[in-house]
């Protein structure tokens, strides 16, 4: 029996050592990092290190950066008391003040397409887009032309394309691209060799920007589904754009500079601030992600919803919130405040709407309202009150306001507050009401389980 035991004893000491190895790789890397993470993300590496140390620790090196060196310019301070709660803190963040800008929000898919070709033909000097996915379709296909129209015009035209993005579009776009003189980089190609941070990291941010003034952003990805339909989703998804003249325009040309350098290495173009627009609406470029230093869109939503009064109107296409965003709304809810969130019922990320069950059932009990969409949307915005809204590419998940590379504008004008508003409620409206149901045994502890990884999902 004693030598059967001891016969175990080297690959129990091997796993010790190994346990160990990852353990004390993980605690030097947080502490020289110093990497706050959230108790989720943290208790899933130290457990998966624990049970599976040779899987978890080479996973660990390569996906389990949360944050990057900043690579923000300094910029003067602004001068007397900000316009807007948000506003303070945002200028906390260190990020480019609110200013007025002519701004115009898309109705529909076909008004953000024809806001999209104007903005690309519309540019005499420089067009720079940035996208999560190009799709391989006619839409594509007239996104690629009309830029490398632009590009045989003498326009320097760049194109920043997600690395998970980049694997949907065939090489041909990009020759057809490169041949016209623009330029096309691939932002942390999945399958590259050239060390340039966590592949986990994705560029989530959508801009068209041309001459560093003109800005078209929003939730929409460069593909057939988001404006008017393709062959694989015969109708459209519900989504939300905007197009922007003014400072926000050239803070998001700022953000664009940064995520080119990031890629080429290439030392950043100066970006001049423009004046405000006469009889503009206030607004305000909000970037979030690794490359800032604090979580800006976690903390100014959580923000909102501590000083929220009256009402919270959210629409997202996933719902994975963190503990503190979970937290903020339930007790906004609690408080009294009508809170209001729009989800499809069936997402096109199957994970996704399996793990939000929790949190649902948990803020359904606090009062808050879910309306389940009977249709695909993809749109991302936040209405607090009458006087704060938020639209952009960031969803209400912990992947979005943890992990990727995301950018919004924040809108403090009641023109557009109230549009936006106005564009939640009527999209709710077509939706059933969320019931909470007990969950079985086997279905809360695969819940449990998921969301261990739910920051990665």
């Amino acid at each position: 029996m004693f030598h059967s035991f001891a016969s175990w004893l080297p690959s129990i000491s091997q796993h010790f050592l190994a346990v160990v190895l990852a353990l004390l790789v993980y605690v030097l890397t947080t502490r020289g990092r110093r990497e706050q993470r959230a108790p989720t993300a943290a208790i899933a590496w130290v457990m998966g290190m624990l049970l599976m140390p040779y899987v978890a620790l080479p996973m660990y090196l390569m996906f389990g950066r949360r944050k990057l060196r900043p690579a923000g310019t300094p910029r003067a301070a602004r001068s007397g008391p900000s316009p807007h709660w948000a506003a303070e803190l945002i200028d906390a963040f260190g990020l480019a003040a609110p200013s007025a800008c002519a701004v115009r929000l898309h109705a529909d898919g076909v008004d953000a397409r024809a806001a999209l070709w104007a903005v690309i033909d519309g540019a005499r000097r420089t067009l720079d887009v940035c996208t999560f996915i190009i799709g391989d379709d006619a839409l594509g296909s007239e996104a690629i032309e009309r830029m490398a129209a632009r590009a045989r015009a003498g326009v320097r035209v760049r194109v920043l394309l997600d690395g998970f993005g980049a694997l949907q579009l065939p090489q041909r776009h990009f020759e057809a691209l490169r041949a016209a003189g623009g330029q096309v980089k691939v932002f942390r190609p999945i399958f590259g060799l050239h060390r340039s941070g966590p592949r986990n990291l994705r560029n989530h941010r959508k801009f068209t920007i041309a001459d560093d003034a003109w800005l078209w952003s929003g939730g929409r990805n460069l593909a057939g589904e988001y404006f008017c339909g393709n062959a694989a989703h015969p109708e459209p998804w519900r989504d939300l754009s905007f197009d922007i003249r003014g400072d926000v325009a050239a803070a998001a040309a700022r953000q664009f500079e940064q995520d080119w350098t990031s890629v080429t290495r290439e030392p950043p173009r100066p970006v001049a601030s423009l004046p405000a627009v006469p009889g503009g609406a206030l607004a305000q470029f909000l970037p979030s992600g690794p490359d800032q230093t604090e979580d800006t869109a976690a903390a100014l939503l959580i923000g909102a919803c501590f000083r929220a009064e009256r009402r919270i109107l959210a629409i997202t296409p996933y719902f994975v919130p963190g503990d503190g965003l979970r937290d903020a709304l339930r007790l906004a809810a609690r408080r009294g405040v009508q809170v209001t969130i729009a989800i499809p019922r069936r997402s096109n990320h199957r994970l996704a709407d399996f793990v939000r069950s929790r949190a649902m059932r948990d803020l359904a009990r606090a009062g808050v309202a879910f309306r389940m969409l009977p249709f695909m949307a993809h749109a991302k915005a936040v209405v607090v009150d009458h006087d704060l809204a938020l639209c952009g590419s960031i969803n209400l998940d912990q992947r979005s306001l943890l992990l990727n590379h995301e950018a919004a504008v924040v809108f403090y004008d009641p023109v557009q507050i109230d549009w936006l508003a106005q564009w939640v409620e009527r999209t709710a409206s077509a939706g059933e009401a969320y019931r909470p149901r007990r969950p079985g045994l086997m279905r809360d502890l695969a819940e449990g389980l998921l969301l261990t990884l739910a920051f990665q999902l």
